[in-house]
């Protein structure tokens, strides 16, 4: 019985998390006069693609989709190598103000974003390049909490293992490539998908440093469907649609190393 209530739970938590998806990806395929109707009709007469259609004209949508793609893509690549190599390092190279020096690493944790906005802007700006794609990518390319869950799964790494590579010749970058990456790919995994998340869904950087319609990403090409007096709610759910599939595809492959991850490291 108990067993039951827990399954029951679950899926009702499951429910309630599906349910604004599920709204969407209705309203997506509601005829725009339907979409205000009250009480909401689940099974709106005409529903078909026709917002879809209408979201491919009025915006270059598919050039926006691959600038959050590659830049997503390639943010969650430097992320990666920039915070496993200082991972290593704090995990496993004895230095002088380690501890102190990871302390003050993680302080940056709790400044906010919206602190550096005017800093950020005026570094691009002194090295001209405000509304280029480096500057969308530059501020995401180190990670103090990438740092975090990765210096915790190379200190779950048993130092045997380094010991015994240490033996047959290998130096700290053989190491790091050869023993220890591998050990913590679910921790790798973890990141790439919350370093993935976090440049997929940004918003606020890239509507301040971007000025060219060419280099908008999708938060801010789902802004402009927004109109000053009418708003098509059923073509702003179908963008939203679309922007959720890659996050989804992306943690469907690395479910299985996130749970392992979060169980490993102690995020629980």
């Amino acid at each position: 019985m108990g067993r039951a209530v827990r399954y029951a739970i679950a899926v009702a938590g499951a429910l309630v998390m599906l349910f604004p998806f599920a709204w969407a990806v209705l309203t997506s395929i509601t005829p725009g006069d339907a979409v205000l109707a009250t009480p909401p009709d689940l099974t709106p007469d005409g529903a078909g693609l026709d917002a879809y259609r209408r979201l491919l004209e009025a915006t270059p949508f598919w050039r926006i989709l691959l600038n959050s793609l590659w830049i997503g893509v390639a943010s969650t690549i430097l992320q990666l190598v920039t915070s496993a190599m200082a991972a290593y390092a704090f995990a496993r190279l004895p230095f002088p103000g380690r501890g102190a020096l990871f302390a003050v690493y993680l302080a940056t944790l709790m400044i906010p974003l919206q602190v550096l906005i005017v800093p950020l802007f005026i570094e691009m700006r002194t090295f001209n390049l405000v509304d280029t794609y480096f500057a969308v990518l530059a501020p995401t390319i180190a990670s103090a909490f990438g740092v975090f869950l990765l210096r915790q799964a190379i200190a779950q790494v048993p130092r045997e293992f380094d010991e015994a590579a240490v033996l047959d010749g290998a130096g700290h970058l053989r190491i790091f490539v050869s023993v220890v990456l591998p050990l913590i790919r679910p921790a790798l995994a973890t990141f790439a998908v919350f370093g993935f998340m976090a440049s997929w869904n940004s918003y606020l950087w890239p509507l301040v440093i971007i000025r060219s319609p060419e280099f908008m990403t999708l938060p801010l090409g789902l802004a402009e469907l927004h109109g000053r007096f009418t708003t098509e709610w059923n073509v702003v759910m179908a963008g939203s649609v679309v922007s959720v599939v890659p996050i989804a595809i992306l943690y469907a492959f690395a479910q299985k190393h996130v749970i392992a991850s979060v169980a490993q490291t102690g995020l629980k």
